[in-house]
């Protein structure tokens, strides 16, 4: 398989991924779950000073999740606009998408470990696609 289908299908399950982050930030603080209800009630409740604003941890909540939909819209552009020149340049690309697929990785053993086996899993072969494409345009 050539590394710009590879590059593309590694944009479409971050696009995916995407997705169900829209799904799942969408609702986070307003959970059916009684005992999570409570936690998200505290987490609006209280606001604090920390490095000269004051926020409460659903506001950091939120805008973490916020900026994770930058991250994977950058991360798609990213993959899609490398893929178009992996072949012609593949020491700029490779240097790139190194690290693209790394992370990627990272997310995937990160999100494993503290979130949800279908959010690991998409990031992990993202990553993995990422780097195979890598190697297949070096060949």
């Amino acid at each position: 398989m050539k590394s710009k289908v590879l590059l593309r299908i590694a944009a479409g399950l971050i696009f995916i991924h995407l997705l169900g982050h829209g799904v799942g930030h969408s609702g986070w603080d307003t959970p059916t779950d009684p005992k999570m209800q409570e936690v998200v009630t505290v987490m609006k409740s209280h606001k604090s000073e920390f490095m000269g604003a004051t926020q409460s941890m659903a506001d950091y909540y939120n805008g973490y999740s916020l900026i994770l939909f930058v991250v994977y819209s950058m991360s798609i552009f990213l993959l899609w606009f490398v893929s178009g020149f992996v072949r012609e340049q593949p020491t700029i690309a490779g240097n790139i998408l190194y690290t693209i697929g790394t992370a990627y990785l990272i997310f995937g053993v990160i999100e494993f470990v503290y979130f949800f086996p279908f959010a690991a899993t998409m990031s992990f072969f993202a990553g993995a696609l990422t780097l195979v494409a890598v190697a297949v345009a070096r060949k």
